[in-house]
């Protein structure tokens, strides 16, 4: 699978690829200046992470597919700006700058999210950021912790 080099992690720690993961996993792969991915995928993301970011393993992947292709040493300080300094995300975040990763996971756009099982499987591929998608990536992950969307166990997990 194409998975960002550990270089190409810009912000937090490198996350190797889902085939080493002992949980399960979410990946939303975004850009900058796509306007869903900034107001509704990257604070979704970030919900995420407060809600399951115990139980998953959560990222973002900035590819440049679909949008323009920058110089990486104009890319870098803005991504780092924004990750470290506005947006504040607590998870890692790594720069697909060819926007080759995101070509071989074949997204139809940004925001695209795919979820992957521990050891790797591509379970869950979902693009947009609209209710929709955020509904069916909720549920997985609810379904993944346990627990409903109020963070309490489900009844039919408590044996």
């Amino acid at each position: 699978m194409d998975w960002p080099l550990p270089s190409d992690f810009i912000h937090g720690d490198p996350v190797p690829t889902p085939a080493t993961w002992t949980r399960p996993g979410l990946v939303m792969v975004f850009n900058l200046e796509c306007p869903g991915c900034v107001s509704r995928g990257i604070p979704f993301l970030k919900r995420l992470h407060v809600e399951f970011g115990d139980a998953v393993t959560l990222m973002a992947l900035h590819t440049s597919l679909g949008h323009r292709l920058l110089p990486r040493d104009e890319v870098v300080p803005t991504l780092t700006k924004f990750a470290a300094d506005y947006a504040k995300l607590p998870f890692p975040v790594a720069l697909d700058l060819s926007g080759d990763v995101a070509r071989a996971w074949q997204i139809e756009g940004t925001p695209h999210w795919f979820a992957f099982a521990p050891g790797g499987e591509l379970i869950r591929s979902v693009y947009g950021s609209q209710e929709n998608a955020q509904t069916r990536l909720q549920y997985l992950l609810e379904e993944w912790a346990g627990r409903s969307s109020d963070g309490n166990q489900r009844a039919s997990d408590v044996v």
